[in-house]
């Protein structure tokens, strides 16, 4: 009997456990080292993990918009960081332009949903655009073909912008009713994360409630459970699917607002490739398909983006850690295939479904 068990354990199988048990110990020595020195005091680990649930509250957002076309449609939308781009980089003209004339500090809130709106908007309208014109047409092709589509898509995004409003970096203004410090729990926290925070909470909650309670919601999941059962039971599936990128290109839009009041800075073409692969890396983390699961993974992310290239690789005597914190993120994405493939969330998908 314990011939046979041994018999069917393979060298990869090996391989990996021996990696788990090595990186469980190298992360556990970082941190014990790092703890034990005493470097860092409750309040910078305080701002850390405030500036990472802001960050992380964005990463959640763009992830949604992964995570409802992956349950729709089981494709990577791959295109959607450039979907998030768009909006972000269209509102920066018009946070600018509010700004210069003074609306943005005299009406704060007023002049902040005016940037959702059209941030949103223009995402909505790429969103809908790019299933209309690079997905529709390809439903019925092998999985490989939506997916080089979507990234011949994300490139044609990005210089499409690139021409339209081009190659410079730009910044959102900052609002002054966002600036200063709010104590929370004893410790001083901006304000302006606080509030991005709460918003996307607000926007993520919605958006659970509209698919768990309204009759679009209930298609939804039925398109995502059987699309044949669903078009026999009278569901307009193309309908369906369209809202769904409507959907996730206004949350990525909602988000490139949100980034733009938290992290002025970098705002340019080429933007949207990192927050889409990390957001995709949350989607993955939380379980893919799963909405709460984006939610927390992208809020969780955030936090280990923030605070573990400071609590582990400090530890491990790497300098610059906080430098780090890219290369951080997607090895966590490594560790979290080969950990648990199906997410925090997430299911093992059925062998129709894989």
């Amino acid at each position: 009997m314990l011939k046979r068990y041994f018999q069917n354990i393979s060298w990869v199988d090996v391989f990996l456990r021996v990696f788990q048990i090595a990186a469980l110990i190298v992360i556990t020595i970082g941190i014990y080292n790092t703890v034990t020195t005493g470097r860092y005091t409750s309040a910078q680990w305080a701002t850390l993990v405030f500036a990472g649930l802001a960050q992380g509250s964005v990463y959640a957002l763009i992830a949604l918009g992964y995570t409802l076309v992956y349950g729709i449609l089981l494709m990577i939308n791959f295109a959607h960081g450039e979907v998030y781009m768009a909006g972000a980089f269209t509102g920066v003209f018009l946070a600018q332009y509010l700004s210069n004339i003074g609306f943005l500090d005299s009406n704060p809130f007023l002049g902040v949903t005016a940037l959702i709106l059209l941030a949103g908007t223009v995402s909505t309208l790429i969103a809908v655009l790019l299933e209309r014109i690079a997905y529709r047409p390809l439903r019925g092709a092998p999985r490989l073909v939506p997916l080089i589509t979507a990234i011949g898509a994300s490139f044609a995004l990005q210089y499409t912008f690139r021409g339209l409003y081009g190659a410079e970096f730009r910044a959102y203004p900052a609002v002054k009713a966002l600036s200063g410090l709010v104590n929370v729990f004893g410790f001083n926290v901006p304000l302006v994360q606080l509030v991005v925070l709460a918003a996307a909470v607000v926007f993520m909650v919605a958006l659970y409630l509209f698919v768990e309670r309204t009759k679009m919601g209930k298609a939804m999941r039925a398109v995502s459970e059987d699309k044949d059962v669903a078009r026999l039971m009278g569901i307009d599936i193309d309908k369906v699917i369209v809202t769904t990128f409507a959907i996730g290109g206004a949350l990525a839009g909602v988000a490139g607002v949100f980034n733009g009041l938290f992290r002025p800075q970098g705002v340019y073409f080429f933007m949207g490739f990192f927050p889409g692969l990390k957001a995709f890396t949350a989607a993955v983390l939380g379980g893919i398909g799963n909405l709460p699961g984006a939610m927390i993974g992208g809020l969780l992310l955030g936090v280990f983006e923030s605070l573990f290239p400071n609590l582990i690789l400090e530890g491990l005597g790497i300098p610059s850690a906080n430098q780090l914190r890219d290369a951080f993120a997607f090895t966590m994405l490594v560790l979290i295939l080969i950990f648990r493939p199906q997410g925090i969330f997430g299911e093992r998908l059925a062998e129709k479904k894989a």
